[in-house]
């Protein structure tokens, strides 16, 4: 009965992500000519090229697709464009600055998909767009059932509460199998379509179109679609991880905490502020996370919305300088990574079944250091240029533009790294891809972890069996097993606490601690050169 009820979960939850992946292809989309005049009204676009292009392209009676309308926006946008940049090529070469100036007005400078997603927006027909509660039943709602079916038995068939090795490494879906690459590269491609081709998924935006309107008063873009479905994943796979750690107060405390904050924090609270007109702002998110925190345009528009825009600039410096560095002293890493952070919350609950991909290897533990350092470097020189454009008016520093190196930065690191690696390598890399080798946040917060704070895994060799489930099952790819055979406290600057090691350990021989300084750091650590100086040792020799 129990096994009946799962494949029925399983049916369903397939059922609801194949209907949602099919209605990409659903719906028609044309403008009428009174709704292009509108738009390009409301834009404010000079060209005339454009107009001229769109009529041909996607102002007909005939009904087209989504990958016949984005064509024709997309190619129309490169047409206009194109023209106006050969006229200035053209002013350039004989050097008539006048008439090169004048022509800059007419670039438009949207991206083609974006520029399409918002014109499909507007004048989407079909099933989706005209029954969205229903659609949405048949999508999310199956979605959800099915996964809720298909885990909540696993409080019966899991038997006492616990955690073992069962079978781990066998199964598609959690060692590189056939699952795992399905899983994989659904992931990625939903990253890729979120972040480069917005308007071929405007139908699954439909979707949640009156959610959006119930809490901002907005019509959905394709970034609450991601809010919407980032918060549905982790509180249906956090459901999981009360039933697969349950015997763990640590886990459930965890589990609460990230999906709080994500849902309140990171989604009800920004949509609210939009809905009173004041600027969208997570005031959990932390720079150099938040890496776009000191470019210009958000600082203008912070500055622009009085005592309220003033207080998010304030809490934002005071969050970074002050309480991030104090709550690691005290708490290390973990409070953010495991308590409050989202993308932590989705790697502990979406990632979990992958945890145990994490390399454990020598070689990757080396890179991992030098690319989250690159990183954090990266940001931080990318903030100065922003600084110093908003302080002095200047669009570049040392002849490098700052837009361009701001462009550079959201292209690798925020969409390609955090988004497409980050989360859609999961099922092939384990959970924590970009915590551990990109995110400059959790540089920052290792950096205070590993060299002042009271925080550490305290172990007891004596009762280690060698059994390696911590090892297995550190998604940080530390060798935790090393460690507890030896006795050592494990003060590693990349450990984000999520405490599984201690968890899934049958004896007890881990245990999470914020103790004295005195005693934190292994001799045998500082020895090794593991991030630690001569000098810290010989500190640490004085205090004992």
């Amino acid at each position: 009965m129990i096994k009946t009820i799962q494949k029925l979960g399983l049916i369903l939850f397939l059922i609801g992500l194949s209907i949602f992946t099919a209605t990409i292809f659903t719906g028609s989309f044309s403008l009428t000519q009174s709704e292009l005049d509108s738009f390009i009204s409301e834009k404010g676009y000079k060209s005339e090229i454009i107009q001229k292009e769109l009529q041909n392209a996607v102002v007909s009676s005939e009904n087209q697709n989504i990958f016949q309308f984005s064509s024709g926006v997309v190619n129309a946008l490169e047409t206009s464009n194109a023209y106006y940049e050969n006229l200035i090529e053209k002013y350039d070469a004989e050097k008539n600055w006048d008439k090169k100036g004048a022509q800059y007005q007419y670039i438009i400078f949207d991206k083609p998909h974006s520029l399409s997603y918002q014109l499909a927006k507007k004048v989407g027909k079909g099933f989706v767009p005209e029954n969205r509660l229903l659609a949405w039943l048949l999508t999310f709602g199956l979605g959800i059932l099915g996964a809720l079916l298909y885990i909540i038995p696993d409080v019966i068939l899991l038997g006492p509460p616990g955690i073992k090795n069962n079978g781990i490494f066998l199964n598609a879906a959690t060692n590189r199998g056939w699952i795992g690459w399905f899983a994989f590269v659904f992931l990625v491609s939903f990253y890729i379509l979120l972040y480069f081709y917005p308007d071929l998924i405007v139908n699954w935006v439909y979707l949640v179109d009156g959610i959006s309107e119930s809490i901002s008063g907005n019509s959905a873009s394709q970034w609450f679609l991601y809010g919407f479905l980032y918060c549905t994943v982790m509180t249906v796979m956090a459901v999981r991880m009360y039933i697969k750690y349950r015997h763990n107060k640590y886990q459930i405390l965890r589990t609460t905490s990230v999906l709080f904050f994500q849902i309140v924090f990171a989604f009800l609270i920004p949509e609210i502020l939009v809905r009173f007109d004041k600027p969208w702002y997570d005031f959990k998110n932390a720079f150099p996370l938040d890496y776009d925190f000191f470019f210009k345009w958000n600082l203008d528009e912070l500055l622009a919305n009085g005592n309220f825009g003033l207080f998010i600039l304030v809490w934002g410096i005071i969050l970074t300088i002050v309480i991030v560095p104090v709550m690691v002293y005290f708490f290390g890493k973990r409070w953010y990574c495991s308590w409050v952070c989202g993308c932590g919350g989705l790697a502990e609950t979406l990632g979990d079944p992958y945890r145990q991909l994490s390399s454990k290897t020598l070689l990757s533990w080396r890179v991992e250091r030098i690319v989250i350092h690159a990183v954090l470097i990266f940001v931080l020189v990318m903030t100065g240029f922003a600084l110093y454009t908003f302080f002095y008016g200047a669009d570049q520093v040392l002849g490098i533009k700052t837009q361009t190196i701001q462009d550079i930065y959201g292209f690798l690191i925020g969409a390609i790294f955090a988004g497409v690696i980050g989360t859609g390598f999961y099922p092939i890399f384990g959970n924590r891809v970009w915590c551990r080798f990109g995110c400059p946040l959790a540089a920052y917060l290792g950096f205070v972890q590993r060299f002042k704070s009271r925080f550490r895994i305290t172990t007891n060799g004596g009762q280690c069996i060698s059994c390696g489930n911590c090892s297995t099952y550190c998604e940080q790819g530390i060798d935790v097993r090393a460690y507890a055979q030896k006795g050592e406290n494990i003060v590693r600057s990349s450990c984000v606490g999520c405490g599984i090691c201690s968890a899934v350990c049958p004896r007890g021989v881990l245990k999470l601690e914020n103790g004295p300084e005195t005693g934190r750091i292994n001799p045998t650590e500082i020895l090794l050169g593991n991030d630690v100086d001569l000098m810290t040792f010989v500190n640490h020799k004085k205090q004992e």
